[in-house]
């Protein structure tokens, strides 16, 4: 796995004192901010440092989530560093298979740190709960 590391550099959550009334939507988008290229002295090569944001966002406008860091990155098989570091630098994207893997790695992350503090801040969280549902009546000694 290419992916070496990921350092937070800030959470920040606001919640509105407003009553939303109705559904709350919560919407969750990863942003690759910045690459560069950093020594990585305990492997003796050089990777890429991702800068990103992850943000949740509560509708309707009732707050906001948002996580920063860094990635810790070294490029494998056919891709460069100087590669990637010229597709940023003249369109912001990087290769798909990176991309993948960078972002299902600030997901699977970087949405438990939102979870707990939207439950700090009392708001639903901004992943599926799983939640338990009985068999049938009988099983709960429900009474009808």
């Amino acid at each position: 796995m290419p992916i070496i590391g990921l350092a937070f550099t800030s959470f920040e959550a606001k919640k509105k004192p407003v009553q939303v009334k109705g559904e709350i939507k919560v919407n969750t988008t990863p942003k690759i901010l910045d690459i560069k290229e950093v020594k990585v002295p305990t492997l003796d090569k050089k990777g890429l440092a991702i800068s990103f944001e992850f943000i949740s966002t509560y509708a309707p406008d009732l707050a906001e989530i948002k996580v920063s860091g860094e990635v810790l990155y070294l490029v494998q098989a056919k891709l460069t560093n100087t590669k990637v570091l010229n597709g940023w630098k003249k369109n912001k994207k990087i290769p798909e298979e990176m991309s993948l893997e960078v972002l299902n790695h600030l997901f699977r992350r970087c949405l438990l740190k939102v979870a707990y503090m939207a439950d700090d801040l009392q708001l639903p969280p901004p992943i599926g709960m799983p939640t338990l549902q009985p068999k049938d009546a009988q099983n709960i000694g429900y009474v009808g």
